[in-house]
């Protein structure tokens, strides 16, 4: 019986502590670990390789109907003048964004020098398909083909056009079209939430993985990957900084607004964003600074914020462009102009897909690496250093949580101040 309560009470305080300090116990404990045992710490490799089949398996279920329920919740009369301006500054603010990343990633080389090397002794050889025939892919002959086979980028595509169909359904003057418009939608909405909980569930076996993926980098590659690892964290922040004071400041500036009026009218939900890690979450929040201390009216806010929180990601585009640079440096592999195209083309499809939930931006990952050719299997120099990535994720989580809301909040303002929806007298 006492066993019993003492392994209750271990599960407790493990689900009673947040993820955040539980995958930095983690990481450091597996650290230790692989350097105090060496090859043997290579008996827990199966506890990692867990982790990165489970993220695997809800990659493309996550993509595909966060897509659908986030294109199709856009209301085609909503598309007028409001919506356009506002898919305008999400599309070109995230392009720039992963454009940011990549930009601090070739002037910094975060991992350069680290040749990871998998079980197998050998690094993974990356083979992209040209620029154009990635252009040219993107329409999929067979949107079945294109889910079972994980082309993320033909998936992106179909999803977008089904949810922009769902949404036209729905505001059909014909009852029975707008009726099973809205039958679609309710069971897309069903498939994202529910992945959406698989994802929380994968989260919480998340420490046990990463202490063991980092735990068999460590008894690999020993004290060297350290170095690397705080120059990858260090990059991000310093585009997430780069992003928000350069690219949000001139974006304010250009519609007479202070940027310093804006930081501190907007810190409450940023804090908040940076706390919890979620985008939904701090929803609540960033909708009553929104009305509150920025002055936009209900009427734009409640349609931009809960879309920005869908498909507006900057964070997460710089933090992909930033760790697929990372990736490649610690197989020694070095990225050409073509292939980093590609990464901002589909980092910024996939921010689009990108849920906002903790923990989201490492799963979409996966899908950037694949489009240039880096595949993430078990024993393989890119699953070690992904491995790496994922014992910082909830640390560059936070930085590029607060990054997105941010961007959430400053499309609203400028939006709004487009449409004569906005209180000038809040920001006196």
């Amino acid at each position: 019986m006492s066993g019993s309560n003492g392994s209750k009470g271990l599960l407790g305080f493990y689900f009673g502590t947040s993820l955040v300090a539980r995958i930095l116990v983690a990481t450091v404990l597996g650290a230790a670990v692989g350097l105090a045992l060496g090859p043997q710490a290579a008996a827990v490799k199966p506890l990692g390789d867990l982790l990165l089949r489970l993220l695997r398996m809800i990659v493309v279920p996550v993509v595909f109907f966060s897509l659908v329920v986030g294109a199709s919740s856009v209301s085609p009369s909503r598309l007028g003048s409001v919506g356009i301006k506002l898919i305008a500054y999400y599309t070109i603010t995230t392009a720039l964004a992963v454009t940011v990343g990549l930009l601090f990633a070739n002037l910094l080389k975060p991992g350069l020098g680290l040749v990871l090397e998998g079980t197998n002794g050998a690094t993974l050889s990356a083979t992209p398909p040209s620029l154009v025939d990635t252009l040219l892919n993107v329409v999929p002959t067979n949107p079945v083909e294109a889910l079972a086979g994980g082309n993320m980028l033909q998936i992106i595509f179909f999803a977008l056009l089904l949810g922009i169909g769902i949404s036209t359904l729905s505001e059909s003057q014909d009852p029975r079209l707008s009726s099973a418009g809205q039958a679609v939608f309710k069971v897309c909405e069903g498939g994202a939430e529910a992945m959406y909980k698989i994802t929380k569930w994968i989260m919480e076996y998340a420490p046990i993985g990463v202490f063991a993926l980092i735990a068999t980098v460590f008894s690999q590659q020993g004290s060297k990957v350290a170095g690397p690892l705080a120059m990858a964290l260090g990059t991000v922040y310093l585009a997430f900084g780069a992003h928000m004071v350069v690219i949000y400041g001139a974006t304010l500036k250009a519609f007479g607004l202070s940027p310093l009026g804006f930081f501190r009218r907007a810190r409450e939900a940023m804090i908040t964003a940076f706390v919890t890690r979620s985008s939904s979450a701090t929803l609540p929040v960033t909708m009553e600074v929104s009305e509150e201390k920025l002055g936009v009216s209900k009427g734009i806010f409640s349609f931009t914020l809960p879309l920005g929180a869908t498909i507006n990601m900057d964070g997460t585009a710089i933090y992909q462009g930033v760790c697929v640079m990372f990736v490649a440096n610690c197989m020694g592999q070095a990225l050409s102009l073509s292939q980093q195209l590609t990464v901002i083309l589909t980092a910024t499809l996939a921010s689009i897909g990108t849920a906002g939930v903790p923990g989201a931006g490492a799963i979409m990952l996966l899908m950037v690496l694949n489009s240039v050719g880096i595949s993430v299997s078990e024993g393989t120099a890119a699953a070690a250093a992904y491995a790496m990535i994922l014992g910082i994720d909830s640390i560059m989580d936070m930085g590029r949580t607060l990054l997105n809301v941010t961007g959430d909040m400053v499309g609203t303002v400028v939006v709004a101040k487009g449409e004569g929806e906005l209180d000038g007298s809040k920001w006196d």
